[in-house]
């Protein structure tokens, strides 16, 4: 089971490295489970949950699970 499902809406904790843009409010529009992980791309990631997340302007990136939080509406 997930943290998350789609289209909750997210950020990255603060402290989270500035390329996950802490603080600003994206979409969960993909979920990569620990068990369907495949490929060199999600390699980098802790072992776990990898969620895409986008943003409002449209621009969009893979996170772990462990680096998000719920914004809360």
């Amino acid at each position: 089971m997930t943290t998350f499902t789609y289209d909750d809406i997210v950020t990255a904790k603060p402290g989270a490295p500035n390329e996950l843009r802490p603080g600003q409010r994206a979409w969960v529009v993909g979920i990569t489970e620990a068990k369907d992980r495949r490929g060199a791309n999600l390699k980098r990631f802790p072992t776990g949950t990898v969620y895409l997340i986008e943003f409002e302007d449209g621009s969009a990136i893979d996170v772990a699970e462990a680096d998000l939080i719920e914004v809360k509406s």
